[in-house]
């Protein structure tokens, strides 16, 4: 834009020297280059004083003030260049009227590092040329100091008329905020679109505001406790308390932030809640945008650490600073959840925010309940005021089994009673059998558990009641495979198992829908379930702590000594099965045996196959699938045969594939697809071909260089010397191997051929970009080699950071030692790989302990101990916070059975 033949040639000298600077950007040979120049370095310098403020503890909101406050004096500057000097109006005719308007959150004078800059130009009506030279103008320099901006260009009448139909405009100007320009243009706008507020029914825009919350909920991740979270959109996050301020605003357009509504409608007690979360979650969010360097909403793994850092926080006993300050956030997104159920319930009240059910339309309607101090107020479950607790402790859990027996939701009364009286929670009332009763009816016997447990919990009554779970509340697991908080996680495991017993999900889990009804003592499961977590974090480990916490627990809701033991031994061994299933071969009799032995009963293999179903589901979106539930269902099978006392001989995996090996034992090798109808998480691919060393390691090899990540695998050889490899693999995004590209399928099936007629190549595998989320874990390598596991044969189990060649480098290690693999068992757990392998030495047998087997430890560890090039993590890797290898090594046999006796033998 050449605007130097627009400009007078009697540009006033300014005063001062930003004055003969900007006079000098005026008679510049290029004005929008020198205007940005000059802008840039007041802009800069603002903003890197917002950050050192934030750097020395400033509150969020008041860093977010300073920001605003730095746009505001850029933008009058840029205005002002645009407006007197390069297209000056001295005496502005009516169409040359123009107002510079910060609107949404830019127009409540809040602002984080990199957010866009909202902007309405407003003009008197249509534009004319110098209005679009000045919009045009501005919004070229603000661009090219990289600011992101929002902007529309609107005439008075066009803009408030947009604002009766879109409630997305409507919300942008409840936050209109004159900056620049003509003053009484904005001040009389301003006041016709407050007027046409105030008049308006507010219902429509309230139901809008929560029905986008809704939505954004569900874009961002339906659950509040998922462990990176949005800041800005997520549940419990900024625009959660965003939306109650524009409902205050709509309520009361007049008062500033919306404070007199907000004042009305909160109580004191909530509204310092608010102010605490509001600074909380901006501070975390400016952190956030510094230590990305850009817009970035979404606190991911790698970030985590190093805003931590910057927001003072320390580690603790085995505790690192990250994990507690994700427990804050959390802790914080529940308070706001509270806010929002207790701003609704008010707004109710108030008949302005409509009604979602029949029940709630009928005015007035209280029924009893037949629990004095218990009414149904509205379709929901309230009560005649605190006074009912206080009187009768044991009724706060009586409340909510009340709820879920008449299927109702707690009135935010009701809710805001009983997060008040929780100092009535005392050590008598745990262990009140009144109160233990109601409390175990609602996990066991319950409608929806989940439910009523999550209103508990955010009540904060559970874990007062219960002090072990108190403990994992809002805990997070710093690693790549857990997608929800420890409590979380534990609610959903608690919700599935109620849904298996209901048979909801009998298409998915038909074997544990028919075993589930046949356990004797369901709320002996619901109990362990509950418990199972409790002890990540302690000193003495996850199951050891776990036990003990159990126990205690126990003890307290009054469970006989037998219940109790039942319990204990559930969360001592809640991953037996799944460490068995997946890291072991289950086709061994000695595998069955030792599981047999461990497990000691069939009430106990019952329960523990629920329990671990309903575990590993829990644990995210896509944890579960087709391939863990066979390893899982075949070891269930043969040790519910071994309590029958059948006779346990080796399974042949190679049965399940005749057609296959007949093609195998024919062609030499055969490679094809596996079940490709189902659609599991990972493409299947099996490889038959005649056993000789080295073949696993030029498989694993070929997968490498066709870029396949091996998530999960099983290697079998049959008595006649055919060796079957069957391999779950995804691509580098984390989707089934070839579903994106079908052609490099068949490329690999052709190369996994020729690798498994030993024609491999030696290609390497190409190198992995530089992924900043692994980056951030420091994944501490571990080798057990066990000899005891096995007769024939010595179980090497290694763990260590996942990535791209892993497989194929720990299988030449273990080719260049001598020995030959008879089975592997690959299993993937985030940013984790857990990998094992029974071996042999050249002659078939089981290798003994000694200085060679010492060597290959300190091998397969420096495989594990490889690090990731490419690029550095924003801050030091923190150790992932997941057990490093699996349990089995470590698990004892009971001494005898805690359940029924008859079916033991």
């Amino acid at each position: 834009m050449n605007s130097r033949s627009r400009r007078p040639a009697d540009i006033a000298e300014g005063r001062g020297p930003d004055g003969d600077a900007w006079a000098e950007a005026a008679s510049a040979t290029d004005p929008r280059a020198a205007a940005t120049a000059l802008l840039r370095q007041s802009w800069d310098a603002a903003r890197a004083r917002a950050a050192q403020r934030l750097e020395h503890g400033l509150g969020g909101v008041e860093v977010a003030r300073l920001h605003a406050v730095a746009a505001d004096e850029m933008l009058t500057s840029l205005w002002r260049f645009a407006t007197e000097t390069l297209y000056p109006a001295p005496n502005p005719t009516e169409a040359e009227r123009l107002s510079l308007i910060a609107v949404g959150g830019y127009g409540r004078g809040v602002l984080a590092p990199f957010s866009d800059l909202d902007l309405l130009f407003l003009r008197p009506w249509k534009s004319i040329p110098r209005t679009e030279q000045v919009i045009e103008f501005m919004l070229y320099v603000l661009w090219d100091l990289g600011v992101k901006v929002g902007q529309s260009a609107r005439k008075v009448d066009e803009c408030l008329a947009l604002a009766k139909t879109d409630m997305t405009v409507r919300t942008a100007l409840l936050e209109a905020r004159p900056l620049a320009g003509d003053e009484r243009l904005a001040e009389d706008f301003i006041a016709r679109f407050r007027a046409f507020v105030v008049k308006a029914d507010p219902r429509p825009f309230i139901a809008a505001k929560l029905e986008e919350r809704d939505v954004r909920h569900q874009k961002s991740g339906a659950v509040r406790y998922r462990v990176e979270p949005n800041v800005k959109d997520g549940k419990g996050g900024l625009r959660d308390l965003n939306t109650l301020f524009w409902i205050a605003r709509s309520l009361a357009p007049e008062s500033p932030l919306g404070a007199r509504v907000m004042d009305d409608l909160l109580t004191p007690r909530e509204r310092r809640t608010f102010e605490e979360a509001f600074d909380f979650l901006w501070r975390t969010r400016a952190h956030l945008h510094l230590v990305a360097g850009r817009a970035e909403e979404k606190l991911t793994f790698d970030l985590q650490p190093e805003v931590a850092r910057r927001m003072g926080w320390r580690g603790r006993g085995d505790e690192p600073a990250v994990e507690r300050f994700m427990r804050r956030y959390f802790l914080v997104a529940r308070d706001v959840g509270g806010l929002t159920r207790a701003l609704s319930a008010k707004l109710e009240a108030r008949q302005q925010k409509p009604t979602l059910s029949l029940s709630r339309l009928i005015p007035g309607r209280k029924r009893n309940l037949g629990v004095e101090g218990f009414i149904e107020d509205g379709g929901r479950l309230s009560v005649t005021g605190p006074e009912v607790f206080a009187a009768a402790p044991e009724k706060l859990l009586m409340l909510f089994r009340c709820a879920d027996a008449h299927d109702l939701d707690l009135h935010p009364d009701a809710f805001s009673a009983v997060s008040r009286s929780l100092s009535l929670v005392t050590p008598s009332l745990r262990r009140d059998p009144e109160a233990t009763r109601a409390f175990l009816d609602i996990l066991a016997q319950g409608l929806r558990p989940y439910r009523v447990l999550s209103l508990m919990n955010e009540t904060g009554l559970l874990g007062r009641f219960l002090p072990e779970w108190g403990r994992i509340v809002g805990q997070t697991q710093f690693n790549m495979y857990h997608a929800y908080t420890v409590d979380e996680h534990t609610l959903q495991a608690i919700g599935i198992i109620n849904d298996i017993w209901r048979g909801k999900l009998k298409a998915e889990h038909p074997a544990a829908t028919e075993i589930v009804h046949r356990i004797d003592d369901f709320e002996a499961l619901m109990l362990a379930m509950l418990l199972h977590d409790v002890g990540k974090g302690g000193d003495r480990g996850q199951l050891e702590d776990g036990a003990i916490a159990a126990r205690r627990a126990c003890d307290r809701l009054g469970l006989d000594p037998r219940r109790t033991e039942f319990v204990v031994w559930l969360v001592r061994n809640h991953l037996a099965l799944s460490d068995y299933a997946q890291k072991r071969d289950v086709s061994d009799p000695e595998t069955v045996r030792a599981f047999t032995e461990l497990v000691g009963d069939p009430e106990r293999l019952r329960t523990l196959l629920i329990l671990t179903v309903a575990d590993i589901r829990a644990v995210g979106p896509g944890v579960w699938n087709g391939w863990k539930g066979q390893l899982i269902r075949d070891l269930y099978q043969r040790t519910e045969a071994a309590f029958r006392g059948e006779d346990i001989t080796r399974a042949d995996p190679l049965d399940d594939y005749p057609a296959l090996m007949a093609r195998a034992r024919a062609e030499g090798a055969v490679a094809e697809v596996l079940d490709a109808a189902k659609a599991d998480p990972a493409t299947r691919v099996a490889v038959a071909a005649g056993d000789r060393p080295g073949l696993f390691v030029d498989l694993a090899r070929a997968l490498a260089a066709a870029g396949a990540d091996v998530v999960g695998a099983r290697v079998a050889t049959a008595e006649d010397g055919t060796a079957l490899d069957v391999f779950e693999l995804q691509d580098g995004a984390g989707a089934p191997y070839g579903q994106a590209e079908p052609r490099r399928l068949e490329r690999l099936l052709k190369a996994l051929e020729g690798a498994a007629r030993g024609q491999a190549g030696r290609a390497s595998p190409p190198p992995a970009p530089f992924n900043p989320r692994r980056a951030a874990f420091d994944v501490r390598p571990t080798t057990i080699v066990d000899l005891e596991q096995s007769p024939t044969a010595a179980v090497v189990e290694v763990s260590g950071a996942d990535r791209p060649g892993l497989l194929a480098d720990l299988a030449r290690v273990l080719a260049d030692a001598g020995l030959s693999i008879r089975s592997a068992h690959i299993a993937g757990f985030g940013e984790r790989a857990v990998d094992s392998f029974y071996v042999t030495d050249a002659r078939g047998r089981k290798p003994k302990a000694g200085a060679a087997l010492e060597r290959l430890r300190g091998d397969l560890e420096a495989v594990l101990d490889h690090k990731e090039r490419g690029g550095a993590p924003l801050s030091a890797p923190v150790r992932a916070s997941l057990r490093d290898v699996s349990e089995v090594g470590r698990l004892r046999p009971a001494r005898r059975p805690v359940s029924r006796g008859p079916e033991a033998g």
